[in-house]
């Protein structure tokens, strides 16, 4: 992962907000959330909650299928592994005699 791209993720998980719509839809699983049902959840103006999933949409961490006449929102997990593995790809590294050091891209 690119700097630039775990930065973005970072940026919009540090939101409140959006970090409370990213762990409800994580702890949704593969199936995902409608959006009704994650705005009644956390009790947020839809307006407001469709900004903030724009957002997590935007930097890949949430997808949207449509699915008739229902919007589902799904956690991206792959990209949550990949933001978790670049954070942890160089921990100890500057130790002296760690061996398992590995070097994020």
């Amino acid at each position: 992962m690119k700097i630039d791209d775990a930065a973005a993720r970072l940026e919009a998980l540090g939101n409140r907000t959006r970090l409370q719509i990213y762990r409800a839809l994580v702890r949704a699983g593969h199936a995902g959330m409608p959006v009704g049902r994650l705005q009644d959840r956390l009790r947020i103006p839809a307006s407001t909650l469709s900004h903030h999933i724009k957002t997590l949409v935007a930097v890949g961490l949430v997808s949207q299928t449509r699915e008739s006449t229902t919007l589902i929102c799904r956690a991206n997990f792959d990209a949550m592994r990949g933001l978790v593995d670049f954070l942890v790809a160089e921990c100890c590294a500057d130790e002296a005699g760690c061996k398992d050091v590995q070097t994020a891209a």
